[in-house]
């Protein structure tokens, strides 16, 4: 397998690992939903807030765009690379770089969730401050099948931190 095959490949899977994202979202989003909904009547909260401060679990809004886009990239860059173009190395430098902090920055969000939505609902105020943001997450997560944060998450961040370092050491020495 030449070089720019190896880096394709890892493209390609890069970006599958993203399409991952709002896949479920689309398929469990609507559970997590409802079951978050549940917690915050459960808390006496209206659950009206969430959609009047357009939060949601589902696979709408940069739950989409984002990782649709990623996939997009790295079908290109693949592209690029299968082809031989002269801008495939700047292009794998420049986006594998860019998956890699983009990554890093999905797992800082995801290990710090409660916090950061703890900080952003303290500074709206009103209903929102009021939730606990840890039962509110939780009751949102636990209607995901287990194997999406125990399995799936994990797969996807070797992938995308594993395929990145790959393509850009392949790169360097190509």
């Amino acid at each position: 397998m030449t070089p720019s095959i190896a880096v394709a490949a890892l493209q390609i899977l890069i970006g599958l690992a993203f399409v991952s994202i709002p896949w479920v979202r689309a398929r469990y989003g609507p559970r997590a939903q409802a079951a978050a909904e549940a917690e915050l009547t459960r808390q006496g909260v209206r659950p009206e807030i969430l959609g009047e401060n357009k939060l949601r679990f589902d696979h709408g809004g940069h739950e989409t765009i984002v990782p649709v886009t990623v996939a997009l990239v790295m079908g290109a860059c693949a592209a690029l690379n299968i082809a031989g173009a002269s801008i495939a190395t700047p292009a794998n430098w420049i986006f594998q770089t860019l998956v890699l902090l983009g990554n890093a920055a999905i797992l800082y969000s995801n290990l710090t969730a409660v916090k950061g939505v703890e900080t952003a609902f303290a500074k709206k105020g009103g209903e929102l401050a009021a939730i606990d943001v840890k039962a509110f997450l939780t009751a949102a997560e636990n209607a995901f099948p287990k194997w999406v944060f125990s399995i799936l998450q994990n797969i996807r961040h070797v992938i995308a931190f594993g395929g990145s370092i790959a393509i850009l050491i392949i790169t360097a020495v190509a």
